[in-house]
Formats: structure tokens, C-alpha cells, sequence
């Protein structure tokens, strides 16, 4: 007769799958939380000075998170300067900078003047140029009704295109330059008030 064992004896205990009670929401926010804190220099400073990236596993952990530059992660990331330091944080050359403080000062200061000039510098490519005005066709024979001493009347200066009208800074006043309008200051009027009545 055919041996029959039970079946439980000649397999393997089946492994118990850990289930999530929230699905992983709870680790995505986690990692999408860490993630935008590299976008911060000081942030990554205070990683380097605590010898953070000196840990393999802290460097693996890094190159994990990289999951974060595919499409259908990148749609929840804020700060996409993030993005770019993690980026740098995969050369060792990069981490081992980041513990002194000029470099932490340079990658902010070169931060700033990105988010300061970037708006600007995009307009300029974004923005539609206006259309050149067709040539008109040069008539075959002058008019010959006009008297020699009349001149012709002076082309009118050409008015403001609106790519230079919206490439203006944000940061400059509302009131263009030259303008006869004053700018009105309450702050400014009050002051003079106050002089006004110690003197008189």
C-alpha cells in the first residue's frame, strides 16, 4: 500500500505576511515627509555633521527613496529641490561637503537665487512673442499728388508689447517708472504731521 502522510508533515510552515493596518499610508507620508526635508541645505548639514551618512544602511535608505522621481510619486512631492539633493546626496563626495558650513551656506545661497530669478527667466521662454506685422507690397509708382515740401507723417512710436510688460519683477512697484502719480504713503504723512506740530 502507498504511504500516505499527512500532508502538513512535508510542507513548509507558510510564512506569515505582515498586513499593514493602514495600507502604508502611514510610511508613505513618513518617507514623503523625509523626503522634502532634503530640500533644505541646513537639514542635510545637521544629517552630515551627525555623521548620518558615514551608516551604509542611512546611504542604502537614500538610494531607496529614489523611488520618489517616478511619475507616480513626483505628483506628491512640494519641494522639487528635494528631488535635486537627493540626487547629489548619491556621491559620496556630495555628503562628505555637506558637513562643512560654507557649503551648506553656498547650496542655500544658490537656492535662493534660484527661486529668486526662476519665475522671471521662465516667463521669458514661456511667454508668446508677438507675430511680425506682414510687409506690405511696394507700390510700383509713387503718389504724385504729395508736394515735395510736406513731409510724410512720422511712424508712431510702437506701443508695449505684453511680453515686456509681464516680464517685470514681481518685487517692483505697481506704479511704472516715471510715472507722474505719487505714491501715497500713510506712514510717511503721518510722520510729517507729527514733525509739523512740534515746529509750529
Amino acid at each position: 500500500m502507498a504511504s500516505t502522510s499527512n500532508p502538513d508533515t512535508h510542507e513548509s510552515p507558510q510564512k506569515s505576511v505582515y498586513k499593514d493596518p493602514d495600507d502604508g499610508r502611514q510610511r508613505f507620508l513618513l518617507e514623503l515627509e523625509f523626503v522634502q526635508c532634503l530640500a533644505n541645505p541646513t537639514y542635510i548639514h545637521y544629517l552630515a555633521q551627525n555623521r548620518y551618512f558615514e551608516d551604509e544602511a542611512f546611504i542604502g535608505y537614500l538610494k531607496y527613496l529614489q523611488y520618489w522621481q517616478r511619475p507616480e510619486y513626483i505628483k506628491f512631492i512640494m519641494y522639487p529641490h528635494c528631488l535635486f539633493f537627493l540626487e547629489l546626496l548619491q556621491n559620496p563626495t556630495f555628503r562628505n561637503a555637506m558637513a562643512h558650513p560654507a557649503n551648506k551656506e553656498v547650496a542655500h545661497r544658490q537656492q535662493f537665487y534660484f527661486w529668486k530669478n526662476y519665475r522671471n527667466n521662465r516667463l521669458k521662454h514661456i511667454l508668446p512673442r508677438p507675430l511680425p506685422e506682414p510687409a506690405t507690397a511696394p507700390s510700383s509708382a509713387p503718389p504724385a499728388s504729395l508736394p515735395s515740401s510736406v513731409a510724410p507723417p512720422a511712424a508712431p512710436p510702437p506701443a508695449p508689447t505684453p511680453v515686456t510688460a509681464a516680464a517685470l519683477s514681481p518685487m517692483q512697484y505697481a506704479i511704472p517708472p516715471g510715472s507722474g502719480l505719487a505714491k501715497t504713503d500713510p506712514r510717511n504723512a503721518s510722520v510729517d504731521r507729527r514733525k509739523r506740530k512740534k515746529d509750529g
